[in-house]
């Protein structure tokens, strides 16, 4: 009696595991790329929380505060802002879409709260709301309600942007709206990126390249109407440009002055964690805007080279993750949040460094600011949401087993999607015209 052999027992854990390796290996797979979105957002959330704690301890001593206060807000903030994105990062696309307009609506509720009693005023700019000890930043809050806004409009209008009107109307003046408001509370440089913000959200939404120029000339002239009608704004320009007082350690180029000589002594490898200098009140609000030079004088040449790295690899596997997309919702919400961050991370640095004239806009994950956190953190669980893989169609069964019916064919419609978003993927937008022409 011949013995046979006994087949080897199926392994019901190991083929899902490992098709979920294969899957991420794949190059045409979009879950290749999350989890480097994920790991790199966590890891400058975790640079920003070591330097917050090293560049706010001295001035926290010298006003006889809790020198560990400060990073430990910025820790419960952080928390708060990773929890936010694994919750939205679970979200299906349809309903981050039902989110559009109640986020609108309430960010423009709470940017008109800043300018009753419970707002307040920090450093010269009231874009702050204090409800019972509990401070929030609204403006932060309304580019993220902005941009899925924008993002679910454009998506919906589609084959009408060819006519100015729909591509302009209700865009541009909701966004007019937000940054007034923000300008009224006299914060230039949030204001700057909110216009940066809808340019990307019209020019990834489709709209086409005239109306968003037009649109970008007219913010060009408001932003210059607003540097020149206030005396701070221009002496921080002249300043920059040479004109005013720049070598003044006592003017109002002391704190871009100071920045620079931290980057400066830096060298390649640093002075070491913790040792800087420059954060001995020769750098005002350190923890802030400014906290890149801190950075860049403990690190070193290589530290911030390190944050610059991470930040483009971020920027890139954004873009990767979303190319093949065919949602227009999904690609114009995830490239304009990840250009808010990218291009508000261009312009801090540029700023600490001498290349730009200070402006206060804080360094995204890594500056000390919890409205801020939870509101780049929100952005990317987001982007995670609308790129996964797994989406349910729209014409999946219901709950009770029945199948949505197809809409009715429509007409033929020209496609006024330029070939920047092309290049991205194909954009379905239900039956086009025929290949073949007379």
């Amino acid at each position: 009696m011949t013995a046979t052999k006994k087949p080897l027992p199926h392994n019901n854990l190991w083929r899902p595991s490992g098709g979920r390796v294969r899957r991420w290996l794949a190059d045409e797979s979009r879950d290749r790329k999350r989890p480097v979105i994920l790991a790199v957002v966590l890891t400058l959330a975790a640079v920003g929380l070591v330097e917050v704690a090293s560049a706010s301890s001295v001035e926290s001593v010298a006003s006889g505060a809790n020198p560990y206060e400060l990073p430990l807000k910025q820790g419960m903030w952080t928390l708060a802002g990773i929890v936010t994105m694994l919750v939205l990062a679970r979200l299906p696309v349809r309903r981050i879409r039902k989110l559009a307009w109640p986020m609108l609506i309430g960010a423009l509720m709470a940017l008109g709260l800043v300018f009753t009693p419970l707002g307040m005023t920090v450093n010269g700019n009231r874009n702050w709301l204090n409800v019972g000890g509990f401070t929030a930043q609204p403006s932060e809050f309304a580019k993220l309600a902005l941009i899925v806004w924008a993002a679910s409009v454009l998506s919906r209008k589609q084959t009408l942007l060819g006519q100015w009107k729909h591509a302009v109307i209700p865009l541009l003046p909701a966004g007019a709206v937000i940054m007034a408001l923000v300008a009224l509370g006299h914060d230039l440089g949030t204001t700057l990126i909110i216009m940066i913000i809808l340019a990307a959200t019209l020019f990834y939404g489709g709209v086409p390249m005239k109306v968003i120029g037009v649109a970008a000339g007219a913010s060009a002239v408001a932003a210059l109407a607003l540097a020149a009608t206030s005396g701070n704004r221009m002496g921080r320009i002249f300043s920059w440009l040479g004109a005013g007082s720049p070598e003044d350690s006592q003017g109002l180029g002391y704190q871009a002055l100071n920045g620079q000589y931290a980057l400066a002594s830096g060298g390649w490898f640093g002075v070491g964690l913790g040792q800087s200098r420059q954060k001995w009140n020769w750098i005002p609000e350190a923890h802030n805007d400014f906290i890149f030079t801190i950075l860049g004088e403990e690190l070193g040449l290589a530290g911030a080279l390190l944050v610059l790295g991470l930040f483009a690899i971020l920027a890139v596997a954004v873009f990767k993750t979303i190319a093949r997309t065919k949602d227009v919702f999904a690609r114009a919400l995830s490239c304009s949040v990840i250009t808010w961050i990218i291009g508000q991370a261009i312009i801090n640095i540029a700023m600490v460094s001498g290349m730009l004239p200070v402006i206060g806009v804080p360094l995204p994950f890594i500056s000390y600011g919890g409205s801020a956190m939870v509101s780049s953190l929100a952005g990317i669980g987001m982007i995670l949401a609308v790129t996964r893989t797994n989406q349910k169609p729209d014409d999946a069964p219901t709950s009770r087993g029945t199948t949505a019916k197809p809409s009715a064919p429509q007409p033929a419609r020209t496609s006024y999607v330029p070939s920047r978003i092309r290049q991205l993927g194909p954009v379905v937008r239900g039956p086009g015209p025929s290949s073949k022409r007379p």
